[in-house]
């Protein structure tokens, strides 16, 4: 699968640059004492509460707990899952087609009602209800039907073997009182979202986010008392107010990084699965050649750009996936740089330098245009490095920032500077949804373009639904 799988250019597994604030008096008069009150910024909107709708889906959120969390040891491996409203590690029979799972007796939701298994069965099956439109629903297909075998015991029926279906169960369970029919969209958990977490939402704002310590929390009352959380979605900003003082912490791209060298502000690097890349379009004449695609791998220096764009804060990726994954990474399909080659291969294809120095075939160019989101100066700086690298292979490359909504909207006829790897819980949540061809259900952003090449959905397919890891790997 992985040598035919020649959808994206993948530039980079990223590494995750955060701040923390020093306590220095400064600091803590303008963002808090950082025990009792912190102020992070986030570049990502805020709002949206519903994890009907995909809102603490991988089992981190100050307001949901799942039946699982992920649990990390380090940042070189990937995380284990503990149970979090499950009192153990799920049950499955030896087809691994049914699940079971005991919950925790004695967890309340904000509003003071009780956890138990009708609030599981409810959640789950709001996310799979056609009527809601949830946007993660093709991420739980897998589910024909989950049931409450009795107050604290639930049991999951699956269409087919399914041996990473632990890592679905981080999903934010909500009370079954308050979860309706009619579109997720339109929930109340939209702007007034009760769950089991740590936290409850004090304050809701487009610009910011105030939640309060839950003081019953299954797991003790957490340390910090009030978590501001405020949007702040240029990168530059957020760096300032960082310099300023005026936050607690925030992650920043590794360019801006180097600016706090000398500061007092501690920079923390994590290694992560984190992955930028070029989504390319199927219905563009020069990228849907499989040659050409070959080409731009060929032709990416990705050591230069993790140099020049990451500040060395990057490994060189060539899929979507890396080494941590053990035998399921194969090395050989590394690309490796080769300008000379590139060319070679372009010859090769029929696209041939036209008198302004771009390749045509048959009468079209080698042009396609490139979308990042314009609040990304990391996504920016990618797109930009990546245009500059196949200019010399006699490819163009229009470069255009946007908002989400205009890139959505363009997403099967442009290229994307996307990212991904917020799912490493197994190779499967890794690469599925990214590399299958589109369907019905299918999140906009995995695999914008729709490439079908044979023989890969069949490869994923099979690797997703067999128990056997001697299948599963080479799959």
């Amino acid at each position: 699968m992985r040598s035919r799988a020649r959808i994206y250019t993948c530039v980079a597994v990223a590494g995750l640059i955060t701040l923390t604030a020093a306590c220095s008096s400064a600091v803590s008069d303008a963002a808090g004492d950082h025990r009792g009150r912190l102020v992070l910024a986030d570049a990502q909107p805020l709002g949206e509460y519903n994890p009907i709708n995909g809102y603490g889906e991988l089992g981190v959120s100050p307001l949901f707990d799942g039946l699982l969390k992920p649990q990390p040891l380090s940042d070189n491996e990937i995380p284990d899952l503990a149970p979090a409203l499950a009192t153990s590690p799920p049950k499955s029979n030896a087809e691994q087609t049914v699940w079971d799972v005991e919950l925790r007796d004695g967890v309340q939701f904000h509003d003071g009602s009780r956890f138990d298994a009708t609030d599981v069965v409810a959640t789950y099956q709001a996310v799979l209800d056609p009527g809601t439109g949830s946007e993660i629903a093709a991420s739980y297909d897998m589910i024909d039907t989950v049931a409450a075998v009795d107050d604290l015991h639930v049991r999951f029926t699956l269409r087919y073997p399914y041996a990473e279906f632990p890592a679905r169960l981080l999903l934010g369970i909500a009370p079954s009182e308050l979860v309706t029919a009619g579109p997720a969209r339109d929930s109340q958990f939209n702007t007034q979202p009760v769950g089991t977490g740590p936290y409850t939402l004090a304050e809701s704002r487009p610009d910011q986010a105030v939640f309060e310590a839950n003081p019953h929390y299954w797991a003790g009352e957490p340390a910090v008392t009030t978590l501001v959380t405020t949007y702040v979605p240029d990168d530059n900003a957020r760096a300032q107010q960082m310099h300023t003082g005026a936050l607690s912490g925030t992650v920043i791209p590794p360019l801006l990084a180097s600016s706090f060298t000398d500061s007092t502000v501690p920079v923390v690097a994590v290694q992560t699965v984190d992955w930028r890349g070029v989504s390319l379009p199927s219905n563009n004449p020069f990228t849907s050649d499989e040659r050409t695609r070959i080409a731009l791998n060929l032709g990416v220096d990705r050591e230069a750009i993790i140099d020049n764009v990451l500040a060395g804060y990057g490994r060189p990726a060539s899929t979507p996936f890396s080494d941590v994954y053990g035998d399921a990474y194969n090395a050989e399909g590394a690309f490796e740089y080769d300008l000379g080659e590139a060319r070679r291969v372009l010859d090769g294809a029929g696209w041939i330098p036209g008198p302004d120095g771009i390749r045509t075939k048959d009468g079209q160019r080698a042009e396609f245009t490139l979308m990042y989101p314009a609040s990304d100066s990391t996504r920016r700086d990618l797109a930009t490095a990546f245009a500059a690298a196949v200019e010399p292979l006699g490819v163009m490359v229009t470069l255009l920032g946007a908002t989400w909504d205009e890139i959505e909207s363009n997403a099967e006829s442009v290229a994307i500077l996307l990212g991904g790897g917020d799912r490493p819980y197994s190779i499967d949540t890794q690469v599925y949804e990214t590399l299958h061809s589109r369907g019905p259900n299918t999140p906009v952003y995995s695999n914008p373009g729709n490439f079908t090449i044979p023989g890969v959905d069949e490869a994923l397919d099979v690797a997703r639904r067999s128990i056997d890891p001697q299948v599963r790997v080479p799959a």
